[in-house]
């Protein structure tokens, strides 16, 4: 699969048609071995292609993003068809009547919408394990987990069927299978891109963010999204690396390239982190359960078991809990910032590891089983917490399984993020490796 920045310029020079990379992108997308196709949108795309042809041939701007092929998360709006949220309890329900913002802003940019893909329902999990859609695959190696509960925005993007993909992230959701799967992924700080037209989970963390297998591709799509561009930063970033809990649970790989990146570093201790992990489960439980609620007590064995029992547990727990929780929220955010004032880069591990097998999905949390399903966020939990922005980065693995960092940033910050995602992957450090088998989708 060629570059969105590639596909892009081909298309609006006139190289190739929107219409033919639309057509290959479908006959991709149809023969998906990966479980992270939901729906194939062959109307819709041919539709979206054909109207960036025309634009073209009228000499008129076709849009950044110019035929370019995408797929999104199955939780986002798409005009005509229910959204489903990853259950088919709600595919059957109403059409939404309009876009979703997100979808909206990458349409008037000409890109081309081609598929819905797959999710843990209602966004509740790190695994994309499913029991209506089925558990999505990871493209480095199908008997492994793509993570999630975006897994089928990243397996679509790692395995080359789409250089784009949409998901969302409220405890680690991007960030968790970008790392999985050997991709750059965006969680933007809180509010900085469009949740309007999206099925909530838990409203005090939802975000949506991009994946790419380029990182040029990845800030074009963020620019698009958010509506302007981020300058890079012309300063070196002042970096700090994260000790503490985010050392004592990953892969050796991954510590090593954080000391390798910036040896002379301070190393950070973040005050109360499983607190703050444990905050985040409560408020994501609390609102994902006083959400889904009434529909519960309506259709109980309509949810995915697995999902269910978390959601009822949600809509059980105590208010004044929960209002515990968001005060501490408050409290610790200010002692974060704080605290890292000083710094214009954090380095932490993403995922603690790499992608666990689906026939045994466990890994190990401070040396002891834990289901992965649940703790594959253990280092993203906490970051999610404080609303600062996140840019997943995959470690440079030829022939190994992925793993990835997280790169966060300052409110305002993210130029720092790109530049030294981009100097990172200058020194070979990071850096996309395609798995064996990939789509190449030769656009000719």
């Amino acid at each position: 699969m060629r570059t969105a920045t590639a596909i892009a310029a081909a298309v609006r020079s006139g190289d190739i048609s929107a219409a033919s990379v639309a057509a290959r992108t479908l006959d991709a997308l149809r023969a998906d071995r990966h479980v992270a196709v939901t729906r194939v949108l062959a109307e819709r795309a041919m539709a979206e292609a054909s109207a960036v042809d025309a634009r073209i041939a009228r000499g008129e701007d076709a849009g950044q993003l110019a035929g370019v092929p995408y797929v999104v998360k199955d939780l986002f709006d798409v005009e005509g068809l229910p959204t489903t949220a990853g259950s088919a309890a709600r595919a059957k329900g109403p059409a939404a009547a309009a876009d979703a913002e997100s979808v909206r802003r990458l349409q008037a940019a000409g890109a081309v919408l081609c598929a819905t893909v797959n999710m843990d329902a209602f966004a509740y999990g790190f695994a994309t394990v499913n029991a209506d859609y089925g558990t999505t695959r990871n493209p480095h190696d199908p008997a492994r987990l793509a993570g999630g509960s975006s897994g089928g925005s990243a397996a679509a993007v790692a395995a080359g069927l789409v250089p784009l993909a949409l998901g969302s992230d409220t405890n680690g959701s991007v960030r968790v299978p970008a790392s999985l799967c050997g991709l750059y992924g965006l969680r933007p700080a809180r509010g900085d891109l469009p949740v309007a037209g999206t099925f909530p989970f838990a409203e005090s963390f939802d975000e949506i963010g991009p994946f790419a297998a380029d990182l040029g591709d990845l800030a074009m799509v963020w620019e698009v999204l958010r509506g302007g561009a981020v300058a890079p930063s012309a300063a070196a970033p002042r970096i700090a690396r994260l000790g503490g809990r985010f050392r004592e649970n990953a892969d050796p790989a991954q510590l090593a390239a954080i000391d390798a990146i910036a040896p002379d570093a301070p190393l950070l201790v973040l005050p109360d982190v499983p607190r703050a992990r444990s905050a985040a489960f409560v408020i994501t439980a609390y609102e994902g359960g006083h959400l889904h609620r009434e529909a519960l007590k309506a259709d109980p064995f309509g949810y995915d078991p697995a999902v269910r029992d978390r959601l009822i547990a949600g809509a059980l727990l105590p208010d004044a809990l929960y209002e515990r929780a968001l005060a501490f929220r408050t409290e610790y955010v200010a002692r974060i910032e704080a605290l890292v004032s000083d710094f214009d880069v954090l380095l932490a591990p993403s995922a603690p590891c790499s992608a666990p097998l689906i026939a045994d999905p466990m890994i190990l949390i401070d040396g002891e089983p834990s289901p992965a399903r649940s703790n594959l966020g253990i280092h993203t939990q906490s970051i999610t917490f404080t609303g600062l922005p996140v840019l997943a980065v995959p470690l440079k693995r030829p022939g190994a399984l992925p793993l990835g960092l997280q790169l966060i940033g300052m409110r305002g910050g993210e130029g720092a993020l790109l530049r030294l995602a981009h100097e990172l992957e200058e020194r070979g450090v990071t850096g996309v490796s395609m798995p064996a088998g990939a789509y190449a989708g030769e656009m000719t």
